[in-house]
């Protein structure tokens, strides 16, 4: 079975500003990268220079649809959205 090692890497500014790119790995392989901002994600299969981008609802979309709904539940802290 394969194993998954997920990093992030935080630029040193405010993160509501600054694109999060977190490093993902199979295996002990990279398998891509996912950057994060504000109005998308878009995902970097390893060696490619151009990547997938998906807006946020269309990204809720896919999970709902295609991901695998488990019995997991949220933390019970609150999400709290800030707006800039």
């Amino acid at each position: 079975m394969a194993t998954h090692k997920v990093t992030l890497k935080t630029p040193a500014l405010e993160i509501g500003r600054a694109d999060i790119s977190l490093a993902v790995k199979r295996n002990g392989r990279i398998l891509g990268e996912l950057k994060i901002s504000n109005g998308s994600a878009v995902w970097f299969p390893n060696g490619n220079t151009y990547g997938y981008k998906l807006g946020w609802s269309k990204l809720a979309e896919l999970f709902e649809e295609h991901g695998t709904k488990r019995a997991e539940t949220r933390q019970s802290q609150a999400i709290k959205v800030i707006r800039g």
